[in-house]
């Protein structure tokens, strides 16, 4: 046998124990064996992510001797390029969603044998399964944070309107009782921010929330075969896509009933905290940043609105997971801290610290009597994304489809076409 044979056999042996004490380890001192030091990186909070570590150190009485490093999302990927290339990466990553082509060959996948398919099915929410390829998982989902609909209740009130929209179509009244313009026609108060791209806070991610409401995935496939659907029709009587953007770009239209924002107006979520915007789409994770930028908002939150007649529900989620690198030589340990981050006391206590809905569906089984938590939890449920080739240049395709659209320099199908072959040339 030669030399190359043995160090290959090494290394196959080493990656089978790993996945053994990954399907066997359940937390605890004394329940397997010790794990070694562990550098994690990613973009979630230093402050919280210590925090998690910290409690499992001591409510969980279980060595954990991972160092986490946080890096600014604008950083993170040229960090760890530059890490990886230069031998001094770390030993795992929080992948986020839109992350996952970036990075996947970077990733050591869990194989099937050790976590099968079905187990993962059965654990985790669903849009975790952009995390699944054809060897195995690429990553375990740690935290979501899906989109929700934050509603000015003293501006409903003082409307007269009761409840926030639980449809898309119930916006056409509330955007004329809650709209208000000057003598000159220019917006004052608005209903809701959409139909720009630049001043709405989370453009993107609403316009992919409305897409996959319409029933079109944007990316189908897995991360080995990804297949952009954007075009497609699926059986509807126009492509979901394009009723879509049509949708969205009619709020920045002033010949249309729904003329609600343009683009002289402040950032939605500016204009919301000043009490100037009634609805404001924005992520879970918001909720105590709106609540410390202004204590005295009359504010409730609610589901993304939905489209009436649809078969399934979904909102927006940006999920990030915890995955091993291919490069780490402390693969053993990666499986274990793995076991332990997304187990349901660690996931429990990440909620507690966060505020953030947890990703397991046996902890979203629960229920909630806080009126906040009761909402993050099935917006948790109803959460997806779509593969991204490159969070960076799809923004920039999203963003030309509706300025395209609003600028009346082309047609809603057009623009839909020339966007798909974009995004099929990222890929």
């Amino acid at each position: 046998m030669n030399f190359k044979a043995i160090i290959l056999g090494l290394f196959v042996f080493f990656l089978i124990a790993g996945a053994i004490a990954f399907a066997t380890f359940r937390g605890g001192r004394g329940d397997a064996t010790p794990i070694s030091p562990v550098m994690l990186w990613g973009t979630l909070s230093a402050r919280e992510v210590n925090a998690l570590i910290q409690h499992i150190q001591i409510e969980l009485d279980t060595d954990f001797p991972v160092v986490y490093r946080e890096i600014s999302p604008d950083n993170f990927d040229r960090e760890l390029v530059e890490a990886l290339a230069s031998g001094r990466g770390p030993d795992m990553i929080f992948l986020p969603q839109d992350l996952i082509m970036r990075h996947r060959d970077k990733l050591y996948a869990i194989p099937f044998e050790s976590f099968s398919e079905r187990d993962f099915l059965d654990r985790f929410i669903e849009e975790g399964e952009l995390y699944l390829s054809s060897s195995g998982s690429l990553a375990l989902p740690f935290a979501v944070d899906p989109l929700v609909l934050y509603w000015n209740r003293t501006l409903f009130a003082n409307a007269g309107i009761a409840e926030p929209p639980r449809f898309w179509d119930e916006m056409l009244v509330l955007v004329s009782r809650l709209t208000e313009r000057d003598e000159r026609g220019n917006i004052t108060r608005s209903a809701i921010a959409l139909g720009e791209f630049g001043n709405v806070t989370h453009a993107k991610e609403i316009i992919s929330a409305l897409i996959m409401q319409s029933g079109n995935p944007i990316v189908s496939g897995t991360s080995d075969a990804p297949n952009v659907v954007l075009t497609e029709r699926l059986l509807a009587p126009e492509p979901p896509t394009a009723a879509a953007l049509r949708f969205y770009t009619e709020f920045a239209n002033p010949v249309k009933p729904t003329y609600s924002w343009n683009r002289s107006l402040p950032p939605s979520q500016s204009a919301f905290l000043a009490g100037d915007t009634a609805l404001y789409i924005g992520f879970a994770s918001e909720l105590f940043e709106l609540r410390e930028k202004n204590p005295n908002l009359n504010f409730d939150v609610a589901a993304l609105p939905q489209i009436r007649g649809a078969t399934a529900e979904k909102t927006f989620g940006a999920m990030h997971g915890a995955a091993i690198l291919k490069s780490s030589p402390n693969t053993t340990s990666g499986f274990q801290v793995l076991s332990i981050l997304t187990g349901q006391d660690v996931l429990k206590a990440w909620e507690g610290e966060t505020g953030l809905p947890p990703v397991r569906r046996d902890l979203l089984s629960v229920p909630q009597t806080d009126a906040f938590r009761s909402v993050f939890y099935n917006s948790a449920l109803t959460a997806d994304a779509f593969l991204d080739p490159s969070p960076s240049a799809t923004g920039i395709i999203f963003r030309d489809m509706v300025e395209n659209i609003t600028s009346g320099r082309a047609d809603v199908s057009n623009v839909v076409q020339d966007a798909s072959a974009r995004l099929e040339q990222l890929f």
